[in-house]
């Protein structure tokens, strides 16, 4: 029973709302412009980096949380903070390897759902044997 009495209602409230409002726009994007989920995935990584480096969005995490790490433009934060943390640390080449080290569970989980999620699902892909073998093919007359 402490566990409900300790839940902060407001903070989920606060998390959802947010979260909420960064899928609508998304949703916006998608049904009113000709961008597509490629280009809007890409748009909400940038800004996030972008307020992620000036500092701004650290604001946003501290209202919303999970409302505002889970969403791409917390990804597109988490890579700007671990490279600034890391061009501290070791200097430039910290810019490059920075935000990888930062994101690396979430890198490496996604890859690892994505793979099951594919051991699952049927893939849609038509003519797939035939990217398969034009690709050794390609390989091995590289190789010649």
């Amino acid at each position: 029973m402490d566990f409900f009495q300790s839940i902060d209602y407001m903070q989920l409230l606060r998390c959802f709302i947010t979260g909420g409002v960064l899928c609508i726009i998304g949703q916006i994007l998608i049904d009113k412009t000709k961008l597509t989920p490629a280009r809007i995935l890409v748009a909400y990584v940038t800004a996030g980096c972008i307020l992620g480096g000036l500092g701004i969005y650290k604001y946003l995490i501290d209202f919303a949380g999970c409302g505002a790490t889970v969403p791409l433009t917390g990804f597109g934060a988490n890579l700007a903070k671990g490279a600034i943390e890391e061009v501290k640390e070791t200097g430039l080449l910290g810019a490059f390897t920075g935000g990888v080290k930062a994101s690396a569970g979430g890198i490496a989980a996604a890859v690892f759902f994505g793979y099951l999620t594919s051991l699952v699902a049927k893939p849609k892909m038509k003519k797939q044997w035939f990217y398969f073998i034009a690709f050794i093919f390609s390989y091995t007359s590289y190789q010649l």
